[in-house]
């Protein structure tokens, strides 16, 4: 019977039936070399997915000024997909291919010329080729009134001009009945798109600096689309903790267009 219990229950039982102990291998002291190794090489690789991700796949992007108020509000917290367009490549000129051009419309997040380091989230107006202009407000592309139903205006505030605007010179189509371009926010062009350069609005237009004022953007600026809100709480509101007690959960999901 004992014979039968000691096959039927392990060599373990067995060992310790016949007086013998099995040590067990001792367990590395915490801290050792080998658990900051160990705990080092995990860190490693997630930092490196984490990059991969962040530098070619997706992007991060919070909304910071009421530009796109209207669409997008301050307090936003998106997805950006930089596959789409083509991710750039860390420390080079080249890019890996998107699957798609910038198209009319567009929401777009891109790297600001005028203010390096910046990232500006601006709607796509011009594409390479067009003729824009806006009178009295009303923007034209290539000679047609555009219906913008996403546009936020403030009939209140004087429509002014800018100097920065006078970069607008440049690509002015030639009118020899103009004496002076005096270009003003609501009033200005007609312009030509150039080759790999694009016109970016503001949705709000009276708080917006857009290409109206710093000029055309980059194809290659581009960092991508906006396609998901994953939090969002009202900056302005007047409670404690805002980001805890002004969430707005009914933002949450597909960014608008």
């Amino acid at each position: 019977m004992a014979r039968g219990r000691k096959a039927k229950n392990g060599s373990g039982e067995a060992d310790e039936a016949a007086g013998v102990k099995r040590e067990r291998p001792p367990s590395p002291p915490a801290f050792s070399a080998a658990w900051f190794r160990d705990w080092g090489r995990t860190f490693f690789v997630a930092l490196l997915i984490f990059l991969f991700f962040r530098t070619f796949l997706l992007a991060t992007f919070v909304i910071t000024s009421g530009s796109m108020e209207g669409t997008l509000l301050v307090g936003d917290f998106l997805l950006v997909n930089k596959t789409s367009l083509g991710a750039p490549i860390p420390f080079t000129n080249a890019r890996i291919p998107g699957y798609a051009e910038p198209e009319y419309g567009d929401i777009i997040v891109f790297r600001a010329d005028h203010s390096p380091g910046l990232d500006i989230v601006k709607r796509t107006l011009g594409l390479p080729g067009d003729t824009l202009r806006m009178e009295g407000g009303v923007l034209y592309r290539n000679g047609a009134a555009l219906d913008e139903p996403y546009v936020r205006r403030n009939p209140r505030q004087r429509d002014e001009g800018d100097a920065r605007m006078q970069w607008q010179v440049a690509h002015l189509i030639p009118d020899p009945e103009r004496d002076e371009y005096k270009p003003t926010r609501d009033n200005w062009g007609p312009l030509v798109v150039p080759p790999e350069r694009y016109f970016m609005l503001g949705d709000n237009r009276e708080e917006s600096l857009d290409s109206r004022y710093w000029g055309f953007v980059e194809r290659g600026k581009m960092q991508g689309r906006p396609f998901f809100i994953y939090f969002s709480y009202d900056r302005e509101a007047l409670k404690p903790v805002k980001f805890l007690t002004a969430m707005r959960p009914g933002r949450i999901g597909p960014s608008p267009d």
